[in-house]
């Protein structure tokens, strides 16, 4: 079979990836272990988060789908940070895990997807560039780009406790030949470990011992375009571990994989498991858990912040010492997955492997963790992959700044989450202005409908007619849209006050900005980085190893000093003086 886009992978970065190339005319197949999973929210049942949030925006700013979809099953919508500056504010929606995902298969559909069953076994090889795949079932389908979107299914295997199977997820298989088949095509692998929480039946739950945590926000939404419906609401419960809990797991700790030695791959450190919580910091007599409902049809509740791979018994021992709990029946024991990764830094920022033209990668496969990094990078990735080329910067997109992290650092062997401090320019970088950032940039890439641009233009519009009439007095602290504009429009009068407060801090900004934009336009090539005099051994080694091609960029490669970055600025002065 013939297209122009093979995607691999039903996860979130394969589903953007997919609808991105076909938004933009391709014809293109998503190739999947099961076409029932399309979009399943394997972990936990919310999006969004600290820059998540920004990511999923941005995501929506650029036609993808993931807030649509979000927004559609939203059963729940928190405003996190509020009591902090509006860089580190962020949204995140829990969401219903069985209508997510149909939603997001209705998009697949809707956009003429076609949709294959089947195991990608090898990547194929043409006149130096990409050709298609082989699958597990000896078919081969022919592309003119492949985009690998794998997420924990290579080489994916599953722990509890000293149980083993071979999997991505749990009731799903993996991929083992595609990894052999990406080593012969010269790509360094790596290992790299995930893990999820148990469930509980909501039933046996006793929630009146639990503190509620309501909807905060029920008229809030990711997509700029707002839902034209909703659904019903639901509370989420807090609840802690105490030191019962802790001497139970501390009592078990031998049958971790994590401790036992039977997982080798180094699993995300700012979402540990419940082990590493109770070893790593011995001094905390509780840990906050949040119990998150999966859905608005179904009794099964997610243990947030109990992550574990420990065998059965010690997690049912370990949820009934929680106080509520007591009476709790597991309906899915929690585990850890170990799978093979990519090393990002082979890849161009558009996550094409450069040698082998047409073969991209997005998602974990790259060694990030979440959705929303995955879902971010499988659109760039797909809207590469269609012949449209869209690269970010680190001044325009948290994307951008995720990407070039990873092409240009890696993930530094634990899995990539996104964060608002990883983002120098985080002030301008927000969730409420990622449509005024990256709209502009995807209707001239052909990426937006007519009717969302059209909102976009008609909401600059309200915008620049508030901002003529602001008073000065809206940049006082205590006085806020709704005092000078009591009848306008929210969307634009909110950005109007932010523009307004942060004038000073927003104009300081852009000056930074256009010192990175000038450092990125400064190139490397043709520097003679081995032979280069004055710099130290180790700054060398560093720039020879990550290959950055300009000098903003080598200013970001860990180990590179202020020192270094002027002896490199002094070598570009010479060779422009030079006859």
């Amino acid at each position: 079979m013939d297209f122009d886009v093979l995607v691999v992978g039903g996860g979130h970065a394969g589903c953007e990836a997919a609808l991105a190339a076909a938004r933009l005319g391709r014809r293109v197949a998503l190739i999947t272990l099961s076409r029932d999973q399309l979009g399943r929210l394997s972990c936990n049942p919310a999006i969004g988060g600290l820059a998540k949030g920004t990511l999923v925006r941005e995501v929506d700013a650029l036609g993808g789908a993931m807030a649509r979809v979000t927004d559609l099953a939203t059963i729940q919508f928190r405003r996190l940070n509020t009591r902090k500056g509006l860089a580190v504010q962020a949204s995140r929606a829990q969401v219903d895990i069985d209508r997510y995902p149909r939603a997001m298969a209705a998009e697949i559909a809707a956009a003429g997807v076609v949709v294959v069953e089947g195991e990608a076994a090898a990547v194929v090889e043409r006149a130096g560039r990409v050709g298609g795949l082989h699958l597990a079932d000896g078919s081969l389908l022919t592309g003119i780009s492949v985009v690998l979107t794998t997420g924990t299914f290579l080489g994916g295997v599953m722990h509890c406790g000293s149980e083993q199977r071979v999997g991505g997820r749990v009731g799903e298989g993996a991929a083992h030949s595609l990894s052999v088949s990406l080593a012969q095509l010269g790509l360094r692998l790596g290992r790299l470990k995930t893990g999820t929480t148990p469930r509980l039946d909501g039933r046996t739950v006793d929630w009146a011992r639990l503190q509620p945590q309501p909807d905060a926000l029920p008229g809030g939404h990711f997509s700029f375009t707002p839902p034209t419906s909703r659904l019903p609401r639901r509370d989420c419960y807090v609840a802690f571990t105490n030191e019962r809990t802790h001497q139970t797991i501390r009592d078990h700790l031998g049958e971790s994989p994590l401790y036992s030695g039977a997982i080798t791959g180094r699993g995300p450190r700012y979402c540990p498991s419940i082990e590493d919580k109770v070893t790593r910091f011995p001094d905390k007599d509780r840990h906050q858990l949040f119990l998150e409902p999966e859905g608005l049809d179904t009794d099964r509740i997610y243990v947030n912040g109990t992550s574990t791979s420990l065998p059965a018994t010690a997690q049912l021992a370990m949820i009934r010492s929680i106080e509520g709990l007591e009476a709790a029946n597991v309906i899915q024991y929690g585990y850890a997955v170990e799978y093979d990764y990519v090393d990002p830094t082979q890849l161009r920022p558009t996550l094409e492997f450069p040698p082998l033209p047409g073969l991209y990668f997005a998602g974990q496969v790259n060694g990030t963790s979440g959705y929303e990094e995955a879902a971010a990078q499988g659109l760039l990735a797909g809207i590469n992959a269609a012949g449209t080329t869209l690269v970010l910067r680190r001044d325009q997109a948290c994307i951008g700044v995720m990407i070039d992290d990873l092409t240009s650092r890696g993930v530094g062997g634990e899995p990539y989450r996104m964060f608002p401090s990883r983002s120098e320019h985080r002030l301008v970088l927000r969730e409420d202005n990622a449509d005024r950032r990256l709209m502009p940039l995807a209707h001239d890439a052909t990426l937006l409908s007519d009717a969302v641009w059209t909102r976009f233009q008609e909401k600059e519009a309200r915008i620049g007619t508030l901002a003529a009439a602001a008073p000065e007095r809206l940049r006082r602290p205590e006085v806020g849209w709704r005092d000078v504009f009591p009848d306008a429009d929210e969307e634009a009068a909110e950005q109007v006050e932010i523009d307004t407060k942060y004038a000073g801090y927003i104009a300081r900004e852009r000056v930074r900005q256009e010192q990175s934009r000038t450092l990125e336009g400064v190139s490397l090539d043709g520097v003679d980085l081995a032979g280069l005099v004055g710099l130290s051994t180790e700054a060398r080694e560093r720039l020879i190893s990550a290959r950055p091609a300009t000098l903003g960029a080598a200013g970001r490669v860990p180990g590179v000093t202020p020192a270094a970055i002027q002896v490199l600025t002094m070598a570009l002065v010479r060779a422009q003086a030079a006859p």
